[in-house]
């Protein structure tokens, strides 16, 4: 066997081969002849699925230069050494199927990579240098042990396929909202209680200063930025959250979209973590931790706290938007971030929200993925709205 694999090996460098196919051979180190003298300048490709490899040479990118792509699907890896951020070419990355526990920070250095797998490892969380592969499409993280995604995730604008199924996730960040790119979206299996409320959402291609604050279309009232949530992109077209039974509602704006639900909202107790809740009838729904109080209908005056948040973040954006500076007045980093991203928009007339939301619940509607399951779900759509006056009026055909 050994023989064999140098005498593939040789061919491959004295062919200059640009695709190498060691799968299926039983490797349980990776192979010398591999790195030896200058390693394969040529090879742009290599397949070593299946093996028994636990670790990767710390030379690989010094030896193998040009490599695009890297299939190490089913192993026994652990740890991804920090020499793989100098695979400057490397566009698909395979890793599913291991027993990786760590994804060192160095990957955000790979640059040219499209394809990001894996799935099916150890994984409990995910460097926020992730957000720095600005080429990346595809993103697997599946069957890990993940309980939060990095914020900085929403910086992949290049991103078009999420899948998360099968992890430990309670919540998603808002920031997800921000994907400008994104057109599948996947996290089946965990124990989701709610989905983001909507966000400031931006679509053409605007400058970086542009792109956090406002939109080059008029999606906006005023010259302010269009609220955007999951449901809004224009992109976003398919939306899996099957078997989050902790999740009793969607956002409203998911039902034009392919949504697979079936198996959420089954009755349970949650124990573990106290969610702000309202109910309707035999139905709760779980609110995003960040929500301080509950709308009804009687309440006229809204929180002196609401009130003074909502007239910042206006005069915030009006003032950079007229001065064409990023900080018109001088506030706390903390504060800033918030304005940047609020709790969530008004459905009815976009309003931000930051502290108070007035919840409307709407029968589950019918989508192209109903036809698919045996079985009716019971999660509701839900539209939140930033006072009486829009609760009233809000209509989900409007």
């Amino acid at each position: 066997m050994a023989s064999e694999l140098c005498k593939t090996i040789s061919v491959a460098r004295l062919e200059k081969h640009k695709n190498l196919f060691l799968n299926y051979r039983n490797l349980h180190h990776f192979p010398l002849e591999l790195l030896k003298d200058e390693g394969l300048q040529y090879l742009e490709r290599l397949y070593m699925k299946r093996n028994s490899l636990t670790t990767l040479p710390e030379n690989l990118a010094q030896k193998l230069p040009n490599l695009v792509e890297l299939y190490l699907h089913s192993n026994n890896i652990v740890v991804v050494p920090e020499a793989i951020g100098s695979l400057a070419k490397l566009q698909c990355l395979d890793l599913s199927d291991n027993t990786l526990e760590i994804v060192c920070p160095e990957i955000g250095r790979l640059r040219a990579l499209r394809h990001l797998r894996l799935a099916n490892n150890q994984l409990q969380f995910l460097p926020p240098e992730v957000g720095d592969l600005k080429e990346l499409q595809t993103l697997d993280i599946s069957s890990n042990r993940l309980l939060t995604l990095p914020e900085r995730l929403h910086l992949c604008l290049s991103l078009q396929y999420l899948t998360v199924d099968r992890n430990r996730l309670w919540c998603v960040p808002r920031h997800l909202c921000q994907l400008p790119s994104l057109n599948e979206l996947s996290m089946a299996g965990n124990r989701l209680a709610f989905l983001p409320l909507d966000c400031v959402g931006f679509s053409g291609s605007p400058s970086k200063e542009e792109r956090r604050f406002c939109s080059t279309n008029d999606g906006g009232r005023n010259g302010q930025p269009h609220a955007k949530d999951l449901g809004r992109s224009r992109e976003l077209q398919y939306v899996y959250v099957d078997n989050n039974v902790h999740l009793k509602g969607l956002p409203s704006y998911l039902y034009n979209k392919v949504i697979g639900c079936n198996g959420c909202g089954a009755p349970i107790q949650v124990s573990e973590v106290k969610l702000l809740s309202f109910s309707s009838g035999q139905l709760t729904v779980f609110l995003p931790t960040e929500v301080k109080s509950i709308g009804t209908e009687e309440d006229r005056v809204l929180p002196l706290q609401e009130l003074a948040m909502r007239n910042l973040y206006h005069t915030h954006h009006r003032l950079w938007k007229d001065l064409n500076f990023l900080s018109p007045i001088s506030l706390p980093r903390s504060l800033l971030e918030l304005l940047h991203c609020p709790l969530g928009h008004c459905h009815r007339c976009s309003e931000p929200m930051f502290t108070i939301v007035y919840p409307k619940l709407f029968p589950l509607r019918e989508t192209p993925m109903a036809g698919l399951h045996q079985g009716r779900t019971t999660v509701s759509f839900v539209a939140y709205c930033c006072s009486t006056q829009c609760l009233q009026t809000f209509d989900l055909l409007s």
